[in-house]
């Protein structure tokens, strides 16, 4: 590791679910249902979500450190040919050492598509089924993997019941889906719920990719379906601004919440248009009463992590630098691994000591109780 840039924990690194996951443990109700493993001529193993519904390929998501011309749909490859970290912990804390990383915040990747079911029946069981792999997963460096629970919100009570299990099983935070079930979430029917958040002492995140329409290739995109790929941070700005506009902050100003592999360098800009448009033009264009402008709600109560975001960490002094995590995102496509001390040696050494100190480790660490 290079020692000028002290520790580094990863925010957001994320499992390959192996394919016992779901199957193993979902409720009985549920297992014919369950995602599964699947080999598909062209795309090589893909987890299947309820019958083929929709799919994960592995391959592609999982391809960290390829080189570009291997990222690509039409592998034909096998999950054992996957970095072995992606599912076996005793492998991932080598693949942490690699990188330089002395912990990871871990994430889905099936699950991820899971939050885009329309079933939010189907999703809990299928999210109760991962919590308790995760957990067993997390158990053997509990210090260095740190799990995120999943809930899929069916309702608001529901969610709570979701999150004490969450806690039970020794995760350290809860994945919310990028859209809920009922309402959206600046209504007041989930006030109970982040109460029970900030009680429970549960930070929520939200990733990309769970909004339902931010999906890379999406026929809806104009363009080249490469264009797509610039739209997919769109679902986390349009929470953000439904937590802050809808008052939800105002209302708990206590919460805090995660927006993950968002990037970061567009955030400067945001709180500026999202001022703008508080002052001018809330008396139209509706939106809750708001103590503070909408760039302070933003600075002091979200949370934004990214990787080789280099206008991040350029603009780092436009932003809270105590709500700004790095990450690696391994072992996605658009990881860092096995090059993050190489790139952050670039990236964050104009840093000031604290300011590097603070995205590379500490806040990340305090959210989290993270010791190492």
């Amino acid at each position: 590791m290079t020692a000028t840039l002290g520790p580094c924990i990863s925010a957001d690194s994320h499992v390959t679910e192996p394919p016992g996951t779901y199957l193993d443990r979902i409720d009985p109700a549920y297992r014919d249902r369950a995602p599964r493993l699947h080999h598909h001529d062209a795309l090589g193993d893909v987890m299947l979500i309820d019958n083929g519904k929709s799919l994960v390929p592995f391959w592609l998501v999982a391809a960290a450190g390829r080189p570009s011309e291997e990222v690509r749909l039409d592998s034909g490859k096998r999950f054992e040919e996957l970095w072995r970290g992606g599912w076996d912990p005793v492998a991932r804390l080598a693949d942490q050492d690699t990188d330089g990383v002395v912990a990871e915040v871990i994430y889905p990747s099936v699950g991820m598509l899971l939050c885009n079911h329309p079933d939010a029946e189907y999703q809990r069981a299928c999210f109760h089924a991962y919590n308790q792999w995760i957990a067993e997963f997390c158990a053997t460096a509990p210090e260095r993997l740190i799990g995120m629970g999943q809930t899929a919100l069916v309702t608001p009570k529901d969610g709570i019941r979701d999150l004490e299990e969450i806690k039970r099983l020794g995760l350290k935070g809860v994945m919310l889906p990028g859209i809920p079930p009922l309402n959206d979430y600046d209504h007041p029917m989930y006030d109970e719920l982040w109460d029970a958040i900030i009680d429970l002492g549960l930070p929520p995140s939200f990733h990309i990719l769970t909004s339902r329409t931010d999906t890379p290739g999406a026929e809806h995109v104009r363009g080249p379906k490469l264009n797509s790929f610039m739209s997919i941070v769109r679902g986390n700005q349009d929470i953000i601004g439904t937590l802050i506009f809808g008052a939800v902050f105002e209302r708990h100003p206590d919460l805090r919440v995660v927006c993950v592999e968002a990037d970061a360098g567009w955030a400067p800009h945001w709180m500026y248009r999202a001022d703008h448009g508080y002052d001018r033009h809330r008396n139209w264009l509706t939106a809750g009463e708001l103590s503070r402008r909408p760039s302070e709600w933003f600075a002091g109560n979200v949370y934004l992590t990214f990787q080789d975001d280099w206008v991040a960490f350029r603009t780092a002094h436009l932003m809270n630098t105590d709500r700004l995590m790095w990450a690696n995102d391994f072992p996605h496509s658009d990881a860092t691994w096995p090059h993050s001390q190489e790139l952050l040696a670039q990236h964050a050494m104009q840093l000031d000591d604290r300011a590097r100190s603070r995205i590379l480790h500490d806040n990340v660490a305090e959210l989290y109780g993270i010791t190492v």
